[in-house]
């Protein structure tokens, strides 16, 4: 049985850097589609960043790039996303996400992937 788990959310300034993580059990990060997603209150949920182990690809949405790296550590069978330079605009849950097939059309697309974990706050203050 897949499960994702995320951690590493929390309360900073603007400014700021988090490091979220996405633990896997029951997949193979390395043989997945993997994506973090995020949903504010009111808002729906949204694509932040996605990667492939497989061709090595990473995927952001505009609003993220440069600021937010997606990485996977596939010992551990984790997914990672380092964020930098925080803005009151990232607060949200944000939620990890797999599936055996995907690609640059459909990363992120959230009715597209298959698993995903039960989120992690994160909230910047101004």
């Amino acid at each position: 049985q897949v499960q994702l788990v995320e951690s590493g959310g929390g309360s900073v300034q603007a400014g700021g850097s988090l490091k979220l993580s996405c633990a896997a059990s029951g997949m193979t990060v390395s043989k997945y589609y993997m994506g973090w997603f995020r949903q504010a209150p009111g808002k729906e949920r949204e694509g932040v960043a996605g990667i492939y182990y497989g061709t090595g690809s990473s995927y952001y949405r505009d609003s993220v790039k440069g600021r937010f790296t997606i990485s996977q550590d596939n010992a551990k069978n984790t997914l990672y996303l380092q964020m930098n330079s925080l803005k009151p605009e990232d607060t949200a849950m944000y939620y990890c996400a797999a599936n055996i097939l995907g690609g640059p059309l459909v990363w992120n697309r959230q009715d597209w992937y298959r698993y995903w974990g039960q989120g992690t706050q994160v909230t910047v203050s101004s």
